[in-house]
């Protein structure tokens, strides 16, 4: 179909978050024409409404850092949390060609600039090979006035942060205002930068926003493009391979050619009602997801159309959810690790180590759901006293939590725990046992039924000035419930990739000139979630592996853009 291209280019990228934006541009750098497509009108997709931390072990942001790390240790922390439900040569490919991205990408651009996460720990860190001091890195604050034009495009976080910009690393020490030296100075830190945004130009962002900001930046700056309200609606395959795609741009329908390849890099089904009545644990509802609107999986359809294998089709990136009135859902993480806060069953019974990894807390809260004793929602339980010494759901402390919260019905607020039981329909008596023993465990620093407080990635968001960072009593009037529901970041089910990125077929057969990345993927992580950006960091590198790819397989092995020579 020649004489049939509305527009030609050597790869089509489908999606713009940070899997996208990476594939496009290393191709750029490559020397290779490149195109991304974005379905809606903003691009970022799901990494700019993420943390923005990326776990890529061994890589030169850590060696700066002074952390120790090897292919080795790596490798057995994967085989102990992954296991063997992805093939090993999957595993070692995101270990060896993680390392490479970073290296390439920082030598090559003025805005791929990162810093390690001091102390952040893998989710399982007491696992085989795992670290304590963590692997995560992040973007360094970025100046949004980069931008230019182009960021009234860019998909915001939606966090209440009210002007404020918070690095990860500097959250958890933020959230210790009350308790501790550093949390005030900290806190003081992040005062004169909103001060300084106030007063002038300066525009900083961080978090997954600054991931976004920093590989638009420099694709741009690379040359390449990125069309927004461009929907996919379909692959063109011809003489045995993927040539192009159609898109709709205007209003009209566009055969695009693909010369030398396509990579599908636009997110799951998280908003697709029928796909997750299909595959995902019940009950399930698109209100509850994070991810960005428009993931509904239509990539994932047409890969199955040309033989795509599919693999963990009812997995999802889990994590608990809750959704106050006239706001977006929002994941407590830093919550479920305060001291004083437990969350319960519909029996007023805690099921869980609260400040497990979010993923493993969702997949409890399915295994826990019961008839006799629903988990669906739970109860985020507080008093007055983690008010007073902590942010919840990035509410400061001692600042109220909104009255629209009460006066809908959504939180719950109460004198006593016998009255604050009646509210939320639990037996008064079970919650104040529960409470009760909690409180015990609490005096003797051990919780005795789940552990909580032992892990090294507990005490990452606990309070440092106790014995146990995560214990303390819950018995300072009023008290407080917010529902909790099993939401999601994404789903992790999709098209099968092989180490090159390329999409396979139930015989092991690539589908040739189809790549694909990120959570439109069967996730290399497993049903597991090693470490935190371990969802941004596998879209990025397998982004990057398919692009190097495409580019060896025409030739095109070194950049022809000088590389730049800037320090950590």
């Amino acid at each position: 179909m020649e004489n049939q291209w509305n527009e030609q280019y050597d790869v089509v990228v489908v999606g713009s978050g940070a899997g996208g934006l990476t594939a496009a541009l290393t191709a750029c750098l490559r020397g290779l024409s490149v195109i991304v497509i974005e379905k809606t009108a903003l691009f970022g997709g799901s990494t700019s409404k993420s943390g923005g931390t990326i776990w890529i072990p061994n890589n030169l942001y850590l060696e700066k850092a002074g952390v120790e790390d090897t292919y080795e240790q790596a490798k057995t922390y994967l085989d102990a949390t992954v296991g063997d439900r992805v093939p090993d040569v999957l595993k070692s490919a995101y270990l060896q060609k993680g390392p490479e991205m970073v290296k390439y990408l920082h030598e090559n651009t003025a805005h791929f600039r990162w810093e390690y996460t001091p102390k952040y720990s893998d989710y399982y860190p007491e696992s085989p090979g795992g670290l304590a001091s963590g692997r995560a890195f992040e973007a360094q604050l970025f100046d949004l006035r980069n931008l230019g034009d182009d960021l009234k495009y860019l998909r915001t976080s939606g966090l209440p942060t009210k002007g404020m910009v918070l690095k990860s690393s500097e959250f958890h020490k933020v959230n210790m205002i009350m308790r501790t030296w550093i949390g005030k100075v900290k806190a003081m830190k992040v005062g004169m930068r909103l001060i300084r945004t106030l007063l002038s130009g300066y525009k900083p962002t961080t978090l997954g926003e600054a991931v976004v900001a920093r590989l638009y930046t420099s694709l741009k700056e690379a040359g390449g493009e990125v069309w927004l309200n461009t929907p996919f609606k379909d692959l063109i395959y011809e003489n045995n391979r993927v040539t192009g795609v159609i898109a709709e741009r205007d209003g009209k329908e566009l055969n695009i050619q693909a010369r030398e390849g396509v990579v599908f890099a636009s997110g799951g089904f998280s908003h697709s009602p029928d796909l997750r009545e299909k595959y995902l644990p019940q009950p399930s509802n698109t209100e509850w997801t994070l991810s960005a609107e428009e993931q509904t999986g239509d990539i994932i359809a047409a890969g199955v159309k040309l033989g795509g294998q599919l693999d963990l089709m009812d997995k999802m990136w889990g994590t608990p959810t809750s959704a106050p009135p006239g706001a977006p859902a929002f994941m407590p993480v830093a919550e479920r690790a305060t001291p004083g806060l437990i969350i319960v069953n519909s029996n007023g019974e805690r099921y869980i180590n609260e400040s497990v990894p979010y993923h493993e807390f969702v997949d409890q809260m399915y295994e826990n759901n019961h008839e006799k004793s629903s988990t669906i929602p739970s109860w985020m339980i507080f008093d007055q006293r983690v008010k007073n010494r902590y942010l919840v759901f990035g509410i400061m402390p001692l600042q109220p939590l909104p009255k629209e919260w009460f006066e809908t019905g959504y939180a719950k607020k109460a004198e006593t725990l016998e009255v604050l039981a009646e509210q939320i329909n639990v037996s008064p008596e079970k919650l104040a046992n529960t409470i009760s023993k909690f409180n015990t465990f609490a005096a003797n620093g051990q919780d005795e039924d789940f552990g909580r407080g032992n892990s090294a990635y507990d005490r990452y968001y606990g309070d440092p000035t106790l014995d146990n960072p995560n214990l303390a009593p819950l018995n300072k009037a009023p008290y407080y419930a917010i529902p909790i529901y099993p939401g999601d970041i994404g789903t992790k089910g999709g098209l099968v990739i092989d180490a090159s990125a390329r999409v396979v077929r139930k015989d092991g057969s690539p589908v040739t000139g189809l790549y694909a990345t990120g959570n439109c993927t069967a996730s290399i992580m497993g049903e597991t979630y090693p470490g935190p950006g371990a969802t941004i960091g596998a879209s990025m590198v397998f982004g990057y592996t398919a692009a190097v790819d495409i580019a060896e397989k025409v030739g095109r092995k070194e950049s022809p853009i000088p590389k730049v020579t800037m320090t950590v």
